[in-house]
């Protein structure tokens, strides 16, 4: 059975691994699962995973994970990006869980959550280029494209309009 709950400190080294195990399905399919994660624990620490409790709780927002059957299969999180906007980060799910309403189940409580907040919008940032699906995915649900505003630059800003 799958449940989305707010991620518990001691989970947070297996929610930076789900996403490694995601990344690593989508950017380096070609090493180890091991290979991959130690590569990205050196480059792409996600440290704000690790200390999820100050990037995101304490920044108003949550870091929630998706279980089945108590096994950590996706995550995704929300914080304050500036007044009335929040961003949405960390929005992995493992391949598997792909098209069963998983992520889309994900994505609606963080949505619940910043209107909870008061935000009037959220953003995120994706790249169309290696993560297509979810590029599809997050255009589904009525975000647009916006100027990036990160520093990656495979990636592209895009934001929902809450109110």
């Amino acid at each position: 059975m799958i449940e989305i709950a707010p991620l518990r400190p001691e989970q947070a080294v297996e929610a930076r691994r789900v996403i490694y195990a995601v990344a690593h399905a989508l950017f380096m399919p070609e090493l180890t699962f091991e290979e991959a994660a130690a590569k990205l624990e050196r480059e792409w620490p996600i440290v704000d995973v690790l200390n999820f409790q100050s990037s995101y709780m304490e920044k108003g927002g949550v870091f929630l994970a998706a279980f089945d059957d108590g096994r950590l299969i996706g995550t995704g999180g929300l914080r304050r990006l500036e007044d009335g906007v929040g961003e949405i980060k960390r929005l992995w799910l493992l391949p598997a869980y792909h098209g069963l309403g998983v992520g889309r189940a994900l994505m609606e409580r963080l949505l619940e959550v910043a209107r909870e907040q008061g935000y009037t919008c959220v953003r995120l940032e994706t790249s169309p280029a290696y993560q297509k699906r979810a590029y599809r995915f997050y255009r589904r649900l009525g975000f647009v494209e916006i100027p990036r505003y990160g520093d990656d630059p495979d990636d592209v800003g895009m934001e929902l309009m809450l109110a």
